[in-house]
């Protein structure tokens, strides 16, 4: 018998900002490793293709799949605008996934929405979107941090950020926005994981700000700008210091077409 519900699903998700709990019965994963991605997927635009105004989901979601990741952090979003086609890429990523989502607006932009997402393979709840601190310069760009908690396992949770900084050359914005991130993330009292396009290298001041009270998953990192011939660091995944998380591994992935950056994963291990 075909499912009728299936389609008002489908139009409820295109219009919501988080999704239903897809696969909820994953929450009974007995690991306590956590495959963590970062991603900006340019909204969806190919950066060898963007005179043309290509969208290409199918790349983003084929790059994502391809690392088998739990919990995903997406930058440059789209949602219903114009040069997008009028598509919601939060909830069709989601969809062609078979994750949760949760989208999380920054501005306004060409008719529709535009900000980052939290893709989980696990239940999602409590998701908020806060707003980053700018300065009045008519160049600043409102940023923001999504944050939800996530059931890692039956009744074992986690707090998942995705971010994305200002962009500016001047590092006042993202010194800012930094030290709000820090205030938010001191009031978590889950283990708190955060990943996102800081636009900030190491030994830059957000960086050294930052890593006070966060655990970056690699002290060494690979360069993640620009795809081909990258030479800079601007992407990222953390924990809280003190938080019960040890990294297995982390690494830059070397997919060159889908977007401007190259995603990064880290595995991460919760311990009991």
């Amino acid at each position: 018998m075909k499912n009728i519900y299936r389609p008002l699903l489908l139009v409820a998700l295109l219009f919501s900002g988080c999704s239903p709990k897809i696969g909820a019965g994953s929450a009974t994963k007995s690991s306590n490793r956590l495959r963590v991605m970062s991603y900006n997927i340019h909204h969806c635009n190919p950066p060898t293709k963007e005179k043309a105004g290509t969208i290409d989901v199918n790349a983003i979601a084929k790059a994502i799949s391809a690392q088998h990741p739990d919990l995903i952090a997406l930058q440059e979003v789209d949602v219903n605008t114009k040069r997008s086609g009028n598509i919601n890429q939060a909830v069709l990523l989601a969809q062609k996934l078979k994750m949760n989502f949760y989208f999380a607006k920054a501005i306004d932009h060409d008719g529709g929405d535009y900000g980052v997402a939290i893709l989980s393979r696990f239940p999602l709840s409590a998701q908020k979107t806060y707003k980053l601190p700018k300065n009045n310069s008519a160049r600043a760009e409102q940023r923001v941090l999504a944050i939800a908690t996530v059931e890692i396992a039956k009744g074992k949770f986690i707090r998942f950020a995705s971010t994305h900084l200002d962009a500016e050359r001047a590092e006042e914005n993202r010194v800012m926005q930094v030290k709000e991130i820090v205030k938010l993330a001191a009031a978590e009292t889950l283990p708190f994981l955060i990943a996102g396009d800081l636009n900030a290298a190491p030994g830059s001041e957000p960086i050294k700000l930052f890593d006070a009270p966060f655990t970056r998953s690699c002290s060494s990192c690979g360069f993640t700008i620009p795809v081909i011939n990258p030479k800079t660091t601007i992407d990222h995944i953390a924990f809280k210091k003190g938080n019960p998380f040890n990294v297995i591994y982390h690494e830059v992935v070397k997919e060159r077409y889908a977007s401007d950056h190259l995603p990064i994963l880290s595995v991460i291990d919760l311990n009991d």
